[in-house]
């Protein structure tokens, strides 16, 4: 049996629009728009267009959320942004977020309107927005603002780290799932040491630090997350758990969970969201 051989780097990296893995037909090294469509919009002020990936879900958990306190500027429409046909390489789309990601939120409510592009972006500016879910105390705050950036600067090792290795690449490679299997459990255990002491991550409220965190790392100790609960030894992070368990239980979490999302039971599934009475 003849060994395979190493991979050697050349000189000046060409695109090989062929390197495989199941984001390969999207993934290129330029941005910007592929094709002209604009993009459709509803009656409310804030419009988000977007996907139930774990940062579009922290979105929608937020704008939900801010439904439950009675905020009723908060309603929304949520459009679908299908990241496997390139919706996100739209003329509309680019308009308001030039990097091509999910999730993006247009504010009609200002003139002009506020484009806000990268999901912990979006959460700051609706919680400064409505004034909810985030500290009022400058040190509660603070310490807000530093969990919402760890889950910013944390979960692209677990997702386009781990998830991509385990999960997705065309094929299982030893030292990446390795090396990214032992970052994601110490981020893990950072979580569960401070979810120890604490109720949530910012001590006995729960903020948007909560939010961005959840549909990340929640999903991951609840097995929702790239089916790899087992091989993570999950239930080992009890406190995270717990923690994970909690918020689940919160209704504009479970309606937040099912907007944008294309996939899995059907009454579980939501393409698009307009009013309340769409999850009726």
């Amino acid at each position: 049996m003849s060994e395979s051989k190493p991979y050697v780097p050349p000189k000046v990296w060409t695109w090989n629009s062929e390197s495989g893995g199941k984001f390969a037909n999207i993934n290129r090294p330029i941005s910007g728009a592929t094709h002209e469509k604009a993009l459709p919009s509803g009656d409310h002020d804030l419009q988000l267009y977007s996907l139930a990936t774990p940062n579009g879900v922290k979105v929608t958990v937020m704008l939900e959320e801010l439904l439950e306190l009675g905020i009723s500027k908060a309603e929304y429409n949520a459009y679908l942004v299908n990241i496997m046909e390139g919706d996100q390489f739209s003329s509309g789309f680019v308009d308001i977020n030039p990097n091509s990601k999910i999730p993006a939120l247009l504010d009609r409510g200002t003139t002009p309107p506020t484009r806000v592009f990268e999901s912990g972006a979006i959460l700051l500016y609706l919680a400064e927005k409505f004034d909810a879910f985030y500290p009022k105390d400058v040190a509660t705050r603070a310490e807000c603002q530093s969990w919402l950036m760890w889950q910013m600067g944390s979960a692209p090792f677990l997702g386009g780290g781990f998830g991509h290795f385990y999960a997705y690449a065309p094929e299982k490679l030893e030292y990446p799932i390795e090396r990214y299997t032992m970052e994601v459990k110490r981020q893990l255990d950072v979580l569960d040491k401070r979810l120890a002491e604490n109720t949530y991550l910012c001590g006995d409220e729960y903020t948007i630090a909560d939010i961005a965190t959840f549909p990340w790392y929640g999903a991951l100790v609840l097995g929702h997350l790239y089916d790899a609960a087992e091989f993570l030894d999950v239930t080992s992070y009890t406190h995270v758990v717990r923690w994970a368990e909690q918020i689940s239980e919160r209704p504009a979490v479970q309606r937040g969970r099912r907007v944008n999302r294309v996939w899995g039971p059907e009454e579980e599934q939501m393409a698009e969201r307009h009013s309340a009475v769409d999850f009726d």
